[in-house]
């Protein structure tokens, strides 16, 4: 347990400000996270160095294709999160109550070591929402920069400015879920708002983290072409159409189990509206195919060659393409 950040006193309890919630909290009690508690009068964060998931995954796994591609970072995940989506597939952590949960304690020290220790390149906050173990994610991304190992959060985008702009300098990409284009969607869904986690995605580029994006189509609720397009329309228009774009399959899950697999040719359509406005479009959860590969959006040069998350060929020669020139985004 460690004093949060991003907290102040009103009236006899707290508000919290880490995220767009601003859960207004009594003594004794939890925000909607159920991580960040005031106790007589200040807010703790009841999950500073728990761990409930650590591995070794590969960089595409987040997915992030368009960042050291055919490197690993140590992945790390706690319990807890800020949504509470209805097709969460990670929702035995992600909903876990504080105590409930077998938690392994860790040290930022010790992070460091294994992550060296497994030969991996960064650091990947991931699993549940990382935001709401800010504390943590903070303090260990510090010592990463100074490690040279780089820095990642694969989020939900539900953070607000002041604590995304504090821990900018100390993370270097974040796959960003935007779960739909609709305000609806997301209070019924997901437990939250549209709105913020656009802002958190133009904020994100304007402060030089790598960014892509992953939206996961769900028969019935964000799959019609118009879905589609406008989601891609808004990647095109306000964060440039070099943003690499993740569309998921969805399978059942929690709470949503009674909505069939997405089906292919919902995916292949997305994936032909998509293309006409961005240049970098993948596929996720489906069969191994060409829709995981990185292609030249000039000459249609085949640059990184992907199966099951592993790169099997790499064609760019200083991030450029060896026929044609045409610079790729891609950190190296």
């Amino acid at each position: 347990m460690k004093e949060a950040m991003f907290w102040e006193k009103e009236d006899n309890k707290i508000r919290c400000l880490l995220c767009p919630h601003n859960c207004l909290i009594p003594d004794g009690k939890r925000g909607i996270c159920g991580v960040r508690e005031n106790k007589k009068g200040v807010l703790y964060s009841l999950i500073y160095g728990e761990a409930s998931s650590i591995s070794p995954d590969p960089i595409e796994k987040k997915p992030l294709y368009h960042f050291y591609p055919g490197t690993s970072a140590l992945s790390f995940g706690t319990i807890g999160c800020n949504f509470k989506c209805m097709h969460c597939q990670n929702y035995s952590i992600s909903q876990a109550k504080y105590m409930s949960y077998p938690l392994e304690k860790i040290t930022p020290e010790e992070i460091i070591f294994k992550a060296k220790k497994y030969n991996c390149k960064g650091i990947a906050w991931t699993y549940n929402e990382p935001t709401i173990w800010y504390e943590f994610t903070y303090d260990v991304s510090k010592m990463a920069k100074e490690n040279n190992l780089y820095t990642i959060y694969v989020t939900n985008g539900y953070i607000n400015e002041e604590p995304l702009k504090k821990f900018a300098p100390y993370l270097d990409a974040m796959n960003i879920d935007v779960k739909s284009m609709s305000e609806e969607f997301y209070h019924k869904i997901c437990g939250g708002r549209l709105s913020p986690v656009l802002k958190t995605v133009k904020l994100a580029k304007k402060l030089g983290i790598h960014i892509e994006l992953t939206y996961l189509i769900i028969t019935g609720h964000n799959d019609k072409e118009g879905d589609i397009k406008e989601f891609c329309e808004w990647v095109s228009n306000e964060i440039g159409s070099e943003t690499p774009v993740h569309l998921s399959r969805f399978y059942p899950h929690y709470k949503m189990r009674d909505v069939a697999p997405t089906p292919m040719g919902t995916m292949l359509k997305a994936y032909s509206i998509a293309k006409k406005k961005l240049d970098y479009v993948y596929l996720g959860n489906v069969m191994h195919g060409n829709y995981e590969n990185t292609y030249c959006p000039k000459c249609k040069t085949l640059l990184i060659e992907r199966h099951n998350f592993f790169v099997e060929k790499y064609n760019l020669e200083d991030s450029k393409c060896p026929k044609c020139g045409n610079r790729i985004p891609v950190k190296l």
